[in-house]
């Protein structure tokens, strides 16, 4: 048990418990020698007994540690204290992005595009080091106070080549998010975690989930079955393009799913330019309906659900009466000819069968070729030892920054080496452009759009932000225009950031004190804001002028939008007095003049 005050390796000290899992409690502790708070999740302990769950911890830890990505959570440490497992790792303030939804029902169509753009950028780095996650769902994901996204518990992630990847009946994320091949038992792969995303997207966008059910295997059924129901008609603000996304990740049939991450991030970058604004709904070219009722499987995750509804239908039935054949009975019903011989025809058949279906296709199908290491080679060598493999090239290579192969040379390949193709697999090359590092120029007056996919492209990540400038005229129609950047002739690594500013063309209210009711009026006319005028009484200033106002200084105009001014106004009632005092030094002046005379 771990208690409060306690010390983990003698370096880690538990502050408190901030969370409890199916398989490891979290606790918040505290780096002695680094000093920074630091998040510890430890092995609950009526499982560190138990091999195989041991087993999967060391696994999580093992694959979460290769990566090092801003949108992962970072690992900083892994071992074994007095029969404790446990693994120390970046602590996040923030919340889950299942608490945000709850909290604010649903998301905007950009805040969602944000989000997934960020989440796409991590799993592709995962899914390159041959990671697949296996549980994408909202309670995995923390949304920092920045806007920052990291993906949490990599607990149930496990390498594509892994050994027990194949052991699929049982399913770990959560039923929500289950792709079809997992509920069919098919097992994992790097698109499952694709459908899984489209799925969060959906429930981002629209606050619900598309399938409910009152038990997993009803739900699990109608990922199986079900069509997925249009987030248009749920959230009409929502683009096709985007809807088209959500469509294309959580396809039943994979043909018809995207086929990496990858691909989705590049598609959701552009999903609200203009260009696409007219976009038409998705046609897939494959069928959707591959999963049948006799070849569904369901996880056994589910099956206790079955049971039971089995048990139950079994008490309803009626007992079967057993008759008992004597000996004479049986040999009367010895089988005839007939039958005989329709049993020898149903043998035939069967290992005909089998010889079309099995036999012959095994001695015709093309045999696998693992993809062979070519990293350090030029492309000509490469290409050459590829293609006596029966290998084809692609005729795009990629390029890849990296210090570890020598520029110009093949860096790596995709499929990566080890991978198990047919012959005629198509192999994309990636070449060394050398170091990682990316020279910032002035990109000052270029277009920000060009500026951040080159960048993007390079490894960096890249902002874009609004500012203000002096002269707005000289930016109409140039709204994209870099006016800033936070970085200037300097050297960048992959993976930091830059952040680029461009005209903000949005006119802001000034401090409205001392200028007339007039002068005010006149703005909000040539803006398009509308003036509500209160008066309040103030001898000291000149009647019109404004005391204050409902809109602070700096707030944006927006067309439509009311703002409250107050303006002084001279005290009536003081005013007969002055008047009357005024006429009484008038009279005796005049009768002083009088007496004179």
């Amino acid at each position: 048990m771990i208690t409060k005050g306690q010390k983990i390796n003698d370096r880690y000290e538990v502050t408190k418990l901030i969370g409890e899992g199916g398989m490891a409690n979290v606790y918040l502790g505290y780096d002695t020698i680094l000093e920074r708070d630091v998040a510890i999740k430890v092995l609950r302990g009526d499982l560190a007994d138990d091999e195989k769950f041991v087993r999967r911890f060391r696994r999580e830890a093992q694959n979460a540690s290769l990566l090092n990505h801003p949108n992962i959570v970072q690992i900083y440490d892994v071992g074994e204290d007095d029969g404790n497992f446990y693994i120390v790792m970046e602590y996040i303030k923030g919340q889950t992005l299942k608490q945000l939804i709850k909290k604010r029902g649903k998301l905007t169509v950009p805040e969602t595009v944000d989000i997934i753009s960020q989440l796409t950028d991590g799993l592709a780095h995962a899914h390159d080091s041959y990671i697949i996650h296996r549980d994408i769902k909202p309670q995995n994901i923390m949304i920092l106070e920045d806007g920052m996204v990291k993906i949490t518990d990599f607990g149930i992630a496990m390498a594509i080549n892994a050994s027990d990847l194949t052991q699929t009946n049982s399913v770990m994320g959560s039923v929500h998010y289950l792709p079809p091949e997992q509920a069919s038992g098919k097992g994992s792969t790097i698109k499952s975690d694709i459908y899984s995303l489209g799925i969060l997207m959906y429930e981002m966008l629209a606050g619900t989930m598309p399938f409910k059910g009152e038990t997993a295997v009803e739900i699990a059924m109608k990922h199986l079955k079900n069509p997925m129901p249009s987030i248009r008609k749920e959230n009409p603000s929502v683009p096709q393009a985007l809807e088209n996304i959500i469509l294309k990740a959580t396809a039943k049939n994979t043909k018809n799913r995207y086929n990496n991450v990858r691909e989705v991030y590049d598609d959701i970058k552009t999903c609200l330019d203009k260009s696409r604004k007219d976009e038409k709904r998705i046609v897939f070219k494959y069928p959707e309906n591959e999963y049948s009722d006799e070849n569904t499987q369901v996880v056994n995750s589910l099956k206790d659900d079955i049971k039971a509804k089995e048990a139950e239908k079994a008490k309803k039935k009626e007992e079967v009466v057993v008759k008992e054949i004597d000996e004479s009975e049986y040999n009367d019903k010895k089988l005839g000819i007939f039958t005989k011989v329709l049993i020898a025809l149903v043998g035939v058949l069967v290992v005909a069968l089998l010889t079309v279906f099995i036999i012959i296709p095994n001695l015709t199908m093309t045999k696998d070729i693992t993809v062979p290491d070519v990293s350090g080679l030029t492309k000509a060598s490469a290409r050459e030892k590829l293609e006596k493999l029966g290998l084809k090239i692609s005729p795009t290579v990629k390029t890849d920054y990296t210090s570890e192969v020598e520029k110009g040379k093949i860096s790596k390949t995709d499929p990566a080496p080890g991978s198990k193709v047919k012959k005629g697999a198509t192999i994309v090359l990636y070449k060394s452009s050398g170091s990682d590092k990316v020279k910032i120029e002035d990109y000052t007056g270029q277009d920000v759009n060009k500026v951040q996919a080159k960048l993007e492209l390079q490894g960096l990540n890249v902002i874009v932000e609004t500012k203000k400038v002096e002269n707005k005229d000289n930016y109409k129609d140039k709204e994209n225009t870099i006016v800033d950047q936070s970085v200037k002739d300097k050297e960048l690594a992959s993976g930091d950031t830059i952040i680029l500013y461009t005209p903000n063309m949005t006119e802001v209210y000034p401090n409205f004190t001392g200028y007339t009711r007039g002068q005010v009026e006149e703005f909000c006319k040539e803006f398009g804001c509308v003036v509500t005028v209160e008066e309040q009484v103030d001898n000291t200033k000149n009647p019109g002028t404004v005391l204050s106002q409902s809109r602070a200084k700096g707030t944006d105009v927006i067309e439509g939008a009311g703002i409250t001014i107050v303006v002084s106004k001279l005290d009536e009632q003081e005013l007969v007095p002055m008047e009357q005092e005024t006429n009484n030094e008038t009279t005796e002046e005049t009768n002083s003049e009088e007496s004179s005379n």
